[in-house]
């Protein structure tokens, strides 16, 4: 019951509990038939039909999440209304109110009616069971008035305790789920607002920068060097402009007590290394989730070892990387260039298994996964994925 959101765990508790009390009657019911009706067939037979009845409701409840209506239904029908009948048919009237067991389920099956339907269908299945009650104690010879206000008093509790129960643990499981709604976007929007000041530390200390050394005169403006500068730091302001105007980022699942962080910035922070190396990185990113922190660091990780195998084994200056959120939170980040490539089967202890192994050995400690697929002359594509 630890899982899912506060509605379907406030929906599995309801189910345990009303299995519980059922349990609990036909438990009587099988000690009732062992000691008074050990020597007939039709008793267990009835009782059979009780519990046959009830591991349905029950068994499909628990593997559909809640109760189906047909069956509470047949439950109510079948176990509240029609034994007591079969047993006064084929048993007598004795057996119907001996101890009680029979007309005992009248309570459990009105608990299940009291969650499984709306208050409408509750009060329809109440009635019911109350009528089959008094009808069969008008009928019965020698019971007692106290034995048919007990039961009519088990049909009523069973049903109002059972609302109510259910009433509470749904507004609670909506409550916290709305908390916990608040909490992600909260920490997704402490997460964009850190990446922001990472963006703006950034601009400072480079854009800003060079600007302010070429508008003070102390650099050639005409100069290689500053031309190559200006074209990486124009290059990053695209990609800065890009993402501001993409869709927002999305909150991701980081791990309980984990701290999140927005992954554009650890992806920015990799493709701004490799181009401060020389690569020119043709940079990509739509509808980012928000990841643990230590995801984040394993990405970035990676991706820089994938940038830094073009630059060193790929024999091109380019590169071209894709960064992309299903809208899930799971993240899919590929890093492609149209360099040598090599032959996956063939290579040796360097470049390709070694790239292999190094960004595959960083993913699944994070619970995410590696691919490369490359061939001599074609390139090499390396795709990163979180979770995997």
């Amino acid at each position: 019951m630890s899982g899912g959101s506060g509605l379907q765990r406030a929906q599995q508790f309801m189910i345990l509990a009303t299995g519980l009390y059922r349990a609990s009657h036909l438990s009587v019911g099988v000690v009732s038939v062992a000691r008074h009706t050990p020597g007939a067939p039709a008793a267990w037979g009835i009782l059979a039909t009780a519990v046959a009845v009830s591991l349905t409701l029950y068994g499909t409840a628990r593997a559909g999440g809640w109760f189906g209506r047909r069956w509470v239904w047949c439950d109510v029908l079948v176990t509240g209304c029609a034994l007591p009948w079969a047993a006064w048919w084929a048993l007598g009237g004795p057996a119907v109110y001996q101890n009680g067991w029979l007309m005992l389920l009248g309570g459990s099956a009105s608990s299940a009616a009291a969650v499984g339907f709306g208050i409408r269908g509750a009060a329809a299945s109440a009635v019911l069971l109350l009528a089959t009650s008094l009808a069969v104690h008008l009928v019965v010879a020698g019971s007692r008035s106290a034995e048919l206000v007990g039961h009519l008093n088990a049909v009523l509790s069973s049903t109002v305790m059972a609302w109510v129960f259910w009433w509470y643990l749904r507004r609670q499981g909506a409550l916290l789920d709305a908390a916990q709604s608040q909490a992600v976007t909260a920490e997704a929007a402490r997460a964009r607002q850190a990446e922001r000041m990472a963006h703006h530390a950034a601009l400072h200390d480079t854009v800003l920068a060079t600007l302010t050394t070429i508008a003070a005169g102390r650099v050639d403006a005409n100069a290689a060097p500053v031309r190559e500068r200006c074209a990486r730091e124009a290059a990053y302001l695209r990609r800065l402009v890009q993402q501001e105007d993409g869709a927002p980022q999305r909150p991701g699942v980081p791990a309980p007590g984990a701290a999140a962080t927005a992954v554009g910035a650890a992806l920015e922070a990799a493709v701004r290394s490799a181009e401060c190396l020389g690569l020119r990185v043709a940079a990509r990113y739509h509808a980012l989730p928000v990841v643990p922190r230590e995801v984040a660091g394993a990405l970035e990780a990676a991706v820089c070892e994938a940038l830094n195998n073009v630059r060193t084994h790929a024999g091109t200056g380019e590169a071209f990387l894709t960064a992309a959120g299903d809208g899930d939170g799971a993240l899919t980040v590929t890093v492609v260039d149209r360099g040598a490539g090599f032959d996956p089967a063939a290579a040796d202890g360097s470049g390709g298994t070694g790239l292999r192994r190094s960004v595959h050995a960083r993913m699944a400690a994070i619970g995410g996964a590696a691919g490369v697929e490359s061939a001599p002359g074609e390139g090499t594509r390396v795709e990163l994925r979180w979770p995997a």
